[in-house]
């Protein structure tokens, strides 16, 4: 493969400040390890190497440069080795954490994928991954226990249905949320796909791009639930009608949580279609120009236009990057419908599509290769993935909806999904992940079982929607600070003095959803921690407490922040 070099520009004079690594202000000399690793070469140039010295040597022949950085670049992360406990996540070096083998991340801009891609997957996941497979709140799909004598005939079975790894994980522009119901929803504004894929064919894999101070997320919508989380990424693009420019997008920047949580913000302005790739790239570059590279911690666009506001930001991005000014744009309307898509609905040709849940993410390459026969027998070949770990399949006739979704729920992908299990997210949690304290996946479903069981003979009053996330770590890769009840997992100490897992309760956070109108972070209680053994029994009081003190209509995330403490341990 062509090598990939930078153009880097001439350092500029010094500030008398100590600098924060911002490349327009700072220059481009490196201030830390991971910087200089990227200096030194393009993380895009390391798929040759994998090809043809690490898929020959193993485990053992990969540069460790490469191995704990530029692998990303391609989707690749070594996973968790079995059996270390929560308790020696934060004690261990990463290499004795480490397994010899690898996540890899599947990446799905717009989430569309065909039977014949997903049977191929599918295929990947029996034949080189113990027959693992989650579906990600990225539109990913990840598998586990990949081995680098794999990857190029992985790649080249991904690549010869046009699909990839590039840049799923790494510095660089992840995937593109797009909606799942993009082109067939009747009351879609504007079709998101031919501008997700014009982003993707200019930007993915171009080394202009490919070091960025921090991974970028990118989120485009048509539809009017707004249904790609748009406020938690770092550049969003949600339709909306202007009164005088017709239909366009509304641009938002700013979005992310992990440890230091920040909404992104609109800045005001209406995009038209045709310019909305360019908007992407002026903004992808003034992260790449400005964004803070000294500090890890700080190296994400949210810290930026927390330094400049919104007004800064978009002078900067029409002076600089687009050379004319955006016309001032409406917000859009709050959504008058879920965005998760689940269950059964009526295309704008006719045919329905069905959302489909699997618990908490989790399938297997089993499971999707056995959905795409399923597609193909009821007529259809095309599905998408979701930023809420589900797949919504299209295309399917009247007629067959019925068996379809027999046929599915026989697979465990369910149409009418229960009220826990619908909004259920899980991250990879300690089966595999190194950042991992406790487990999630199986954790989670355990509890939502045993609720759901339980609320069978409830009879009081329920939420219409509840989310419960579930992170195995103090970041938010489940999205916990947006979740009704959001789950951090820490090991805590319980009444008969034993250190075991459990979590602390993050409670009341939402998206823009019809029920909360405009998205919110919530609300954590000090001190309110809960062991993973006693989940089903805290969250089946505390929607007891709901059914009993909140109003009517009131939402759970507007009642969790509107009560005391108390109402909540």
């Amino acid at each position: 493969m062509t090598q990939v070099t930078e153009r880097i520009p001439k350092r500029p004079a010094r500030r008398s400040s100590k600098p924060n690594g911002q490349w327009k202000v700072d220059g481009t000399e490196p201030l830390n390890a991971n910087e200089e690793m990227k200096a030194k070469d393009n993380g895009l140039n390391v798929r040759e190497r994998i090809e043809t010295i690490y898929a020959e040597g193993g485990f053992e022949s990969i540069d460790p440069e490469d191995l704990h950085g530029r692998f990303r670049w391609w989707g690749l992360y070594t996973q968790r080795k079995q059996g270390i406990p929560g308790g020696k996540t934060a004690t261990l070096e990463p290499h004795e954490l480490e397994d010899e083998y690898f996540m890899l991340r599947v990446r799905i801009d717009g989430g569309a994928l065909t039977s014949e891609q997903l049977r191929v997957i599918g295929g990947i996941s029996a034949e080189f991954a113990r027959d693992t497979a989650d579906m990600t709140d990225r539109q990913n799909v990840q598998l586990h226990w990949i081995d680098v004598r794999d990857m190029p005939e992985i790649w080249r079975r991904l690549e010869a249905v046009n699909l990839n790894t590039t840049e799923a994980c790494g510095d660089v522009p992840r995937v593109i949320l797009g909606s799942p119901v993009a082109g067939i929803a009747a009351d879609e504004l504007i079709d998101p796909t031919p501008t997700i894929h014009e982003v993707a064919r200019r930007y993915v894999g171009n080394p202009e791009f490919a070091n960025l101070p921090r991974k970028f997320k990118s989120a485009i919508t048509g539809h009017p639930s707004q249904d790609v989380v748009h406020e938690i990424n770092d550049i969003a693009l949600v339709a909306v009608e202007h009164p005088e420019l017709g239909i366009g997008f509304d641009l938002w920047v700013g979005g992310g949580l992990s440890a230091a949580p920040r909404l992104g913000e609109r800045l005001g302005v209406f995009v038209s279609e045709e310019q909305a790739p360019d908007v992407w790239e002026g903004v992808v570059s003034i992260f790449r120009d400005y964004g803070f590279r000294r500090l890890r911690n700080r190296a994400r666009l949210k810290f930026l236009l927390a330094d400049w506001g919104v007004e800064k930001f978009r002078q900067v991005l029409q002076d600089e990057y687009l050379g004319y000014e955006l016309p001032d744009g409406p917000a859009a309307p709050v959504p008058s419908e879920p965005g998760d898509h689940s269950g059964v609905h009526e295309q704008k040709d006719g045919r329905f599509y069905v959302g489909l849940t699997p618990l908490v993410g989790r399938v297997s390459g089993t499971i999707l290769t056995s959905l795409a026969d399923l597609l193909e027998k009821h007529g259809s070949e095309r599905l998408r993935t979701t930023p809420h770990q589900k797949i919504v399949a299209l295309d399917i006739a009247a007629e067959k909806v019925e068996s379809f979704v027999a046929g599915a729920r026989e697979l465990g992908l369910e149409a009418e999904p229960g009220l826990l299990a619908r909004s259920a997210i899980a991250c990879t949690g300690i089966e595999y992940c190194k950042l991992a304290i406790v487990d999630t996946k199986d954790t989670a479903a355990s509890a939502i079982r045993e609720i759901e069981s339980r609320l069978e003979d409830h009879t009081g009053k329920l939420p219409k929607k509840l989310s419960l996330h579930v992170n195995g770590c103090p970041n938010s890769c489940a999205r916990i600070q947006t979740a009704d009840i959001g789950l951090k997992g820490q090991l805590i100490t319980n009444d008969a003095g034993e250190q075991v897992s459990g979590f602390q309760v993050h409670l009341g956070g939402t998206l823009a959803t019809s029920e909360d109108g405009q998205a919110g972070l919530g609300r954590t209680v000090r001190g309110l921690k809960v062991a993973a053994d006693e989940l089903p029994g805290y969250v089946t009081t505390l929607l007891d407490r709901y059914s009993e003190g909140s109003t009517d209509g009131e939402s759970f995330a507007a009642w969790a922040n509107r009560v005391e403490d108390e109402d909540l341990s």
